[in-house]
């Protein structure tokens, strides 16, 4: 072989070498960059390479829903489904404890017995299922007792326990409860667009959270999560809305028992603070076609209606702003008025009017003859009058944060249906509409020294127990008129209650402002005559009068007993208002606040709960000895101490109740079984069941109470 055929043949060598190492390199690169790849489908080395996996979304628990004093109105449950892949546990333990599980299983879920759950395990097993369901949408409470059952407590790869298959149900623990107004979130396939109402719905952005990722695994019933997170999911945010949960139950069941009273249509009570404008409760009830009450639509921020006599506020400010007449001008109120067209006014109290009063006295007693006065006031220059009411807020809607609040109808002169009785009326509140959120706003503008505030439901948002968003009060108007018509028409307010419609309603224990309202309802675009049905009563005003702390509005349509606003709606303004004042302490002065402390002098301590005596000695820094650790304890002074002793309740026989405080005492009984009558205030001092003797489920026992 010549030198240059010898040259030929190692250059060839030299390049197939070459060739081979440039392939392999490419094939470790393909091979490392398909690893990478797979760890974004395939992440883990423990399952089967054969069975297809993939990434699924991983839901995040969404934010709850708080009162002001951070009890859940709103908050996420999250259940789950357990499932077993028996093929994973070794034949050793399997054999040895699946008997045991079988029965644990039989004792949390006791509609199989432990043969039927161990029978169906086995079976899986023998015929190779990886997905045995075990129980469906357990509580994370049952998921702990099952994760330590034996097998289950050796986890997915060793027990075969599957239990990472979650469902997070949004619940109200508070039932319908403020329904509307916690509201919902949820998105239209169809229209691809979003349904937001209530709290939910207008700040949904901060609940939801952000997803996440996990693999999910493809078995023969389909796709299943398997524990096996890729990016953790956020957690949402947790909403503190405005609302006094105590307050909010107060407002409710006075609002729902007095329109069964009544057998209204539908009702709302809003209560809000006078400063900040924090709403602290809201209700909106309305009867459904079976003829119960529940809370189905907002009323107080939904429903735009004529609001009767308690417009005749904003009539009175209006004519004092433009200096139209003084506060102390005498009127002819002869219970009949004169409107061009022949059209006539009469006066509540059957047309026998008044007589020659002041304009403060029309005003407490609700005369129509501020119609008249008003007509006579604008009926030159009526665009002023709705000037006046466009300074006091009447006109625009008030921007809060949810959705579905109506504006104010505001007839003005130029449209078709305006006229020359347009004024009159709408100073007594027909033609003008409004809902009642917004006749509430401007009322606490007036007990707010002229300050309009916006309403609002939210005061805080919090992520992981940090303060992230705060909502300030937010002012629309710094002043809505002048500190002397300010003046003049607080002692207004003031005066109704003393002197005039509301008079019935004042408390004995602090002044309230307010006004009633009373407005005939069109049905089908006609008044009908001398029908309770067609009525809306209502009353609005805040408490006490003089440094007022809450403004309130109860409005209850088509009540069919009575109509006038101050029996109807006034009661149930006055019963809150004074469990209001009842309950908080700001509005009482402290007892014996600078009194001596008797240090060596023991408290009075009532039998009752091993829990709640425990705390309370605990809050005053009083020392108890007790032995016991039972449920139930009677308590004693013995030289200079407190000694708490054992107190039997028997479960079979009457329980012998005597010394606990009501509450304990009805716990006690009922659970038992008996049914409970109670007489009197305090602990139990007699009980009409002898202890010990035998009962029956139902039987009344009557308690009389006493100190």
């Amino acid at each position: 072989m010549s030198k240059t055929e010898k040259d030929t043949v190692l250059m060839r060598r030299a390049y197939s070498v070459y060739i081979v190492f440039v392939l392999v390199i490419i094939v470790v690169l393909y091979k490392t960059v398909s690893l990478q790849m797979e760890g974004r489908t395939n992440m883990f080395a423990d399952v089967d390479e054969k069975i297809p996996v993939r990434i699924a979304k991983r839901s995040p628990r969404m934010g709850e829903i708080l009162d002001i004093n951070m009890t859940p109105l709103v908050t996420s449950v999250t259940y789950y489904d357990v499932h077993m892949d028996p093929t994973v546990v070794s034949q050793s333990i399997f054999d040895k404890d699946v008997s045991d599980l079988a029965q644990g299983l039989h004792q949390l879920y006791p509609e199989k017995s432990a043969f039927e759950y161990e029978s169906e395990i086995r079976h899986a097993r023998s015929i190779g299922s990886r997905y045995l369901t075990i129980r469906r949408k357990v509580t994370n409470s049952e998921r702990k007792q099952l994760r330590a059952l034996p097998i289950f407590s050796l986890g997915r790869m060793k027990g075969g326990i599957i239990d990472t298959d979650e469902t997070i149900e949004r619940q109200k623990p508070n039932g319908d409860m403020l329904a509307r107004t916690l509201g919902y979130y949820k998105f239209d396939e169809k229209k691809k667009e979003a349904i937001r109402v209530g709290i939910e719905g207008a700040f949904y952005n901060y609940l939801k959270g952000e997803d996440g990722e996990e693999i999910e695994q493809k078995f023969s019933t389909g796709w299943k999560k398997i524990g096996q997170i890729v990016k953790d999911a956020v957690e949402g945010a947790d909403i503190v809305t405005t609302i006094d949960k105590d307050i909010q139950e107060v407002a409710q069941s006075e609002l729902e028992k007095q329109l069964k009273e009544t057998q209204a249509d539908h009702g709302s009570v809003i209560l809000m603070e006078v400063k900040t404008g924090y709403i602290r409760a809201i209700a909106n009830i309305g009867k459904t076609q079976e003829n119960n009450y529940t809370e189905f639509y907002n009323y107080s921020i939904g429903e735009r209606e004529v609001p009767g006599s308690t417009m005749k506020l904003a009539s009175i400010m209006a004519g004092l702003e433009d200096g139209k007449f003084k506060i102390t001008d005498v009127v002819k109120a002869y219970g009949t008025y004169n409107f061009p067209g022949g059209k006539k006014l009469k006066d509540s109290n059957h047309g026998m009017g008044y007589g020659k009063i002041t304009i403060k006295k029309a005003f407490e007693q609700s005369s129509n003859v501020i119609a008249q006065l008003l007509y006579r006031s604008y009926k030159r220059d009526p665009e002023l009058f709705i000037k006046r009411l466009e300074q006091f807020g009447l006109t625009d809607s008030l921007g809060i944060a949810l959705e579905g609040e109506m504006k104010p109808e505001v007839p003005r002169p130029g449209i078709a249906t305006w006229s020359a009785l347009s004024i009159p009326w709408m100073s007594i509140g027909y033609e003008y509409r409004c809902t009642p959120m917004q006749m509430l706003a401007f009322y606490n503008a007036v007990a707010n020294n002229g300050k309009l505030v916006r309403p609002q439901f939210v005061k805080e948002i919090h992520r992981s127990g940090q303060v992230i968003k705060r909502f300030e009060p937010f002012v629309l108007k710094e002043k809505i008129c002048s500190d002397a018509t300010l003046k003049d028409v607080q002692a207004c307010l003031e005066g109704v209650m003393s002197n005039g419609t509301g008079k019935a309603l004042t408390s004995t224990q602090f002044k309230i402002a307010g006004k009633t309202g009373t407005a005939k309802l069109a049905t089908d675009g006609r008044y009908l005559e001398e029908k309770l049905s067609q009525y809306s009563a209502s009353f609005v005003g805040y408490f006490p009068a003089k440094n007022p702390i809450y403004t309130c509005i109860v409005s209850i349509s088509r009540p069919k007993t009575e109509f006038y606003g101050a029996r109807v709606s006034g009661t149930v303004f006055a019963a809150i208002a004074n469990k209001v004042y009842a309950t908080e302490l700001k509005y009482h002065k402290p007892v014996n606040k600078h009194g001596s402390k008797k240090v060596n002098d023991l408290p009075s301590i009532k039998n009752g709960n091993r829990h709640d005596i425990l705390l309370a000695l605990k809050q005053f820094n009083v020392s108890a000895q007790t032995n016991y650790d039972g449920e139930w304890l009677t308590a004693e002074k013995v030289q200079g101490r407190i000694h708490l002793n054992k107190k039997t309740i028997s479960k079979t026989r009457v329980p012998n109740v005597s010394g606990l405080l009501a509450k304990d005492a009805v716990y006690v009984l009922e659970s038992a079984g008996l049914e409970v009558k109670l007489k009197g205030y305090g602990r139990v001092i007699r009980q009409s069941l002898v202890p010990g003797t035998m009962f029956g489920k139902g039987q009344l026992i009557a308690l009389e109470l006493g100190e």
